[in-house]
């Protein structure tokens, strides 16, 4: 049974890549929402209602069944699944308000003073196997919070995949005359399958699995519809079918080769042989699928409202009561995927910012003692009941200056 998450995380990935758009890239919706689950953990009853409403609305769940879902899955992290999250405010900007949401926070969850860029490059590196190096956002001076997320993961396939000539990509495809070499499911342990569904029409389906720790596995799903049909209904239908693997089924709406004519389409080629087969109807069928290696490394702006981070910002501002007046929101993200494994990261961070003092005109003045002058040595006498002492304000030395030294060599250096 997959978990409650599954729906919302759908209707949020549909929205986040959206905003990318078709062009290549890598995204984890995932990170992006858990972030928004964090700040939901710490929404009070004082918190900001149309904030809350807006934050409820990008999470596609009530606040307190997000912050479940957000302790669940930190608390207990996936084997094959590094994540992390953080909270930080600069050292003089204190958090106040209700103290409540600090023991909301899921257990994992960092919560300090904000560190430096060298700081918060760092914790994007620990926290993703240095898949990502730098943090997706740039500290300065009006950064009062952040908050951040990072997901990591390196796998290795039960069982590889084997090479074929690039040519099996098809006749039609452009990427057969501009590859030599793909990826051949092997003959047992992936699973492949052509299915029908209602935005995408035919798919077809390939999940390879990764090598199981401690009972947790990985899978990869991958899913293609007819050149035309647009991303986003591949996506969906992409996000449908992971459900089904997750869960170790057929993929909804899966097509049997005996419904299907022989021949050549976009998608696949299908022939027909005699042979020996234990199937109770005599009739087996087998899959095999090819792909391309690939990888990506993208940055996604996350500040369309649809992505629930100006709210998150908002009811952040009210719950810590925080001068937030602004924010920032990014993620950068990887993957690759080859012939033995895959490996994925992804940081994602929200900045609250500040309001800077407006720009005026600043003068410095340099007082130079270049001429004879006065010097007066007088004692402070403070107790520590608030009073003072005999000595407090006395004019112990004085002095008037008129004939000065030369700074002796020994003090010309920096100790």
């Amino acid at each position: 049974m997959t978990t409650d998450l599954h729906g919302p995380l759908s209707g949020y990935a549909a929205r986040l890549h959206a905003t990318i758009g078709d062009r290549h890239h890598v995204a984890s919706p995932l990170g992006a929402w858990l972030l928004l689950a964090v700040t939901a953990t710490t929404a009070t009853g004082g918190a900001d209602r149309p904030a809350a409403d807006g934050l409820a609305e990008a999470l596609g769940t009530d606040l307190t069944s997000a912050a479940e879902v957000a302790r669940a899955l930190l608390d207990a992290p996936h084997p094959l699944v590094a994540s992390a999250t953080a909270l930080w405010h600069r050292p003089d900007q204190r958090a106040n308000g209700s103290t409540g949401w600090r023991d909301a926070l899921p257990a994992t969850t960092d919560v300090g003073p904000l560190p430096d860029q060298a700081g918060l490059d760092a914790w994007a590196r620990e926290h993703t196997h240095g898949l990502i190096e730098r943090f997706p956002l740039r500290v300065g001076p009006d950064v009062v919070l952040a908050l951040a997320s990072a997901l990591a993961t390196r796998i290795s396939w039960a069982d590889p995949f084997e090479v074929a000539d690039a040519g099996a990509l098809g006749t039609g495809s452009a990427w057969a005359s501009r590859l030599r070499r793909v990826l051949r499911s092997p003959g047992h342990g992936h699973r492949s399958a052509i299915a029908t569904t209602e935005r995408a029409g035919d798919v077809i389906v390939h999940a390879a699995p990764a090598q199981a720790a401690n009972g947790a596995g990985l899978m990869v799903v991958s899913v293609a519809a007819a050149p035309q049909v647009p991303p986003a209904d591949v996506l969906a239908a992409a996000y449908r079918m992971s459900a089904d693997a997750a869960d170790g089924g057929e993929p909804a709406g899966r097509r049997s080769l005996f419904d299907l004519p022989l021949g050549d389409t976009p998608l696949w080629t299908l022939h027909e042989e005699r042979v020996r087969t234990s199937a109770r109807d005599g009739r087996e069928e087998r899959h095999r699928a090819v792909l391309p290696c690939w990888s990506a490394r993208s940055e996604h702006d996350l500040t369309a409202p649809a992505l629930g981070f100006p709210a998150a910002s908002a009811t952040l501002a009210r719950t810590l009561a925080l001068p937030v007046r602004d924010f920032e929101a990014r993620q950068v993200a990887m993957a690759r995927y080859g012939r033995y494994g895959f490996e994925a990261a992804a940081v994602t961070g929200m900045f609250g910012l500040t309001s800077l003092p407006p720009e005026g005109v600043a003068r410095t003045a340099e007082l130079r003692f270049g001429h004879p002058y006065a010097v007066v040595a007088v004692a402070t006498d403070k107790r520590s009941d608030g009073g003072t002492g005999p000595w407090h304000g006395v004019p112990v030395f004085s002095a008037w200056v008129a004939e000065p030294d030369e700074l002796p060599e020994a003090d010309a250096v920096d100790r």
